[in-house]
């Protein structure tokens, strides 16, 4: 109730205005969707402005504003923290600054360099580390895991390139494996695909390996699948069409607009996105199955291993596209 009379008083407010009145009304949300159609109708607002995610340049711009005011060493490249940063909102971005700072701090040093800002950048994306007491097997099917990501990701041709992979647990995960993103508009059916194969490349290196299923690849599995769905229900990216074939229902009183048996192909159009990129996966890892076993090697005994040292020991990416 107390909203609704707010609401009708905010209206009559604006209602009531005389021509010659100077006076502006700003608001501003992140739920669009939400709102009372009454308020988004013609007349209410006149200007509407969409804030989507910063992109290259305009992240450069607010890592500027934020840096003000803090002692960063001159041989920041702030335009390599700019493109290493692609997803991270404003919000983010100041965090990540602050938390350079403050990792600086403690480790007693007068400049904030570029290793403190790329902990800061994962510790934003991923949490912070967590050295967790883990039995050798542990280590062993981790780094097989991340490793499996990693060649997986190297050897499709329109994934990004590797960018780091640990073992160092972060957050709830034992392990990541991160690419370098690049800023995209338009995603394709190819992209999609080969992002659900490189998801894939875990589980697939744990059953290659140790010919057994672990838990590790849960949320790995979860993220294909949305996406694996997603292509069908939503893009029009499989057999079923070009058809928007969500059966979710957006209000609670709205019924599913899809019938039993479209939600069975739907399933199974999903199944068999999923099953080929898991194939896909395997195949891959094991023609590849000697060179896992050295990055995991490398992984066991190192931990982390950055871009440079990983081109070192696979090679570049740009080699694998021509041949």
């Amino acid at each position: 109730d107390e909203r609704e009379q707010t609401l009708n008083q905010i209206l009559v407010e604006m209602d009531g205005f005389e021509p010659t009145e100077q006076l502006i009304v700003m608001a501003a949300t992140n739920r669009p969707d939400v709102l009372d159609p009454a308020l988004v109708r013609p007349g209410r607002f006149d200007r509407r402005v969409s804030l989507d995610l910063p992109d290259v340049e305009g992240r450069k711009a607010i890592l500027k504003i934020h840096a003000k005011g803090k002692p960063f060493s001159e041989k920041v490249d702030w335009q390599k923290v700019a493109k290493r940063t692609v997803g991270f909102s404003g919000a983010d971005l100041e965090n990540m600054l602050n938390e350079a700072a403050i990792l600086a701090a403690r480790l007693n040093k007068k400049h904030i360099d570029m290793p403190d800002l790329e902990e800061a950048a994962t510790k934003v994306k991923l949490g912070p580390e967590k050295r967790r007491l883990q039995s050798d097997e542990d280590r062993k099917m981790t780094a097989f895991h991340e490793g499996g990501h990693a060649l997986v990701s190297w050897k499709m041709p329109h994934m990004d390139p590797v960018h780091r992979i640990s073992i160092v647990g972060r957050g709830m995960s034992l392990g990541h494996t991160m690419m370098e993103p690049v800023d995209r508009v338009h995603e394709t059916k190819t992209h999609l695909l080969e992002q659900i194969i490189v998801m894939l490349g875990g589980r697939a290196a744990e059953e290659l390996v140790f010919k057994e299923m672990t838990t590790g690849a849960s949320d790995d599995i979860e993220k294909a699948t949305h996406v694996a769905r997603a292509m069908v229900e939503e893009l029009g990216m499989s057999d079923l069409g070009p058809i928007n074939l969500n059966p979710q229902p957006r209000t609670p009183y709205e019924q599913t607009s899809v019938s039993p048996e479209m939600a069975a192909k739907i399933d199974a159009e999903v199944n068999r996105i999923m099953e080929k990129c898991y194939k896909e996966a395997v195949k891959v890892l094991t023609g590849m199955r000697d060179v896992l076993d050295t990055l995991a090697a490398e992984l066991l005994k190192k931990e982390t291993i950055e871009s440079d040292d990983f081109i070192k020991l696979i090679g570049p990416k740009a080699a694998l596209a021509k041949a």
